[in-house]
């Protein structure tokens, strides 16, 4: 080892300098801060689920002491509810996904380059209008010109079980409040898949379009499979806001408690926010604790829902 070596491990370290010691300060902060709002959020999702289940606590031991079994009343009295609320998501989402993709992909992929920023600029300013506009547009404007599609569908379809029964005016029907939701997470769904289409990777594109790949080929190969975990995604999140949707339901809803699939008859369905914020303000005691447990009802169901699209959005990711 030379004396040149020698002395460059004799030498001391230089100590730190401030910046460094600023910049250790900052990276712990930052860490800290970070983790901290992490578990926040798990810490909100306890506090309420604790909450809603000490709450429903009451009606849950005043129906075992009614029926001598607290399974038999309450299922009874939310599985309706949760059958009109997932009955009208599910009929909003049908109608809403294949819209939103397709102004998806005009706006990324077809439209100038001024007219996809306006247009994408009014999308997202559907988002932020009040879902109590939504209620007041549908139940006064929509619903009577979407009379005659219903008659024409009960008329001429009427051997499918979801168009049977006799509909009559005023439509404040399961089909009107699914249009109406369909119409306010149209703007989530088309936001969210507009940007992962706009993340296809160009150079793909363009050796698809090399290749001779027609535009709706390249589309179809290349842009809709990359981007199929964020339309599972958009379509998630639009989920979450039809199952908790309340004023626009419960303003052109007429409510019942069935399972009937007629979703054209009137009085037939009712979803579990719209009946909570349409019996809360007189509810008290065991009342009230019923509805605080149809809300846990709901809190569960979408819970489930958003991890069996975390698990399609992981599987989705790797393929495309």
């Amino acid at each position: 080892m030379s004396t040149t070596d020698i002395e460059q491990e004799s030498a001391p370290t230089p100590p730190p300098s401030m910046s460094s010691s600023r910049r250790r300060i900052g990276d712990s902060v930052f860490s800290s801060l970070s983790v901290g709002s992490g578990l926040l959020i798990f810490l909100t999702l306890a506090a309420v689920a604790i909450f809603l289940t000490t709450e429903s606590m009451p009606a849950v031991i005043a129906s075992q002491e009614f029926s001598g079994t607290a399974d038999f009343s309450l299922v009874k009295y939310a599985l309706p509810l949760v059958f009109g609320t997932v009955l009208a998501s599910g009929i909003a989402l049908l109608i809403a996904i294949p819209i939103s993709i397709g102004i998806a992909l005009f706006i990324s992929h077809f439209a100038p380059r001024r007219l996809a920023s306006g247009l994408g600029y009014m999308i997202d300013l559907l988002a932020a209008v009040p879902s109590v506009v939504y209620g007041l547009w549908g139940g006064i404007w929509l619903v009577p010109k979407l009379e005659p599609l219903y008659f024409f569908l009960n008329t001429y379809f009427g051997w499918i079980p979801l168009f049977a029964g006799e509909p009559h005016a005023p439509m404040r029907n399961l089909a009107s409040a699914s249009v109406v939701l369909a119409v306010m997470v149209l703007p989530i769904i088309t936001a969210v898949t507009r940007e992962v289409f706009l993340q296809t990777p160009r150079l793909q594109e363009e050796a698809a379009l090399a290749l001779g790949a027609t535009r709706w080929e390249t589309i179809r190969t290349v842009v809709l499979p990359f981007g199929r975990g964020g339309i599972v995604a958009a379509s998630m999140l639009g989920l979450g806001r039809a199952l908790g949707e309340t004023m626009a339901v419960l303003m052109i809803l007429a409510p019942g408690a069935t399972f009937s699939l007629r979703i054209l008859e009137v009085g037939q369905h009712n979803s579990i926010a719209a009946n909570i914020a349409s019996k809360s303000a007189e509810a008290s005691g065991v009342d009230m604790s019923l509805l605080v447990f149809t809300g846990l009802v709901l809190f569960v169901l979408t819970f489930i829902i958003n991890a069996i699209a975390r698990w399609i959005v992981a599987r989705s990711g790797p393929k495309s």
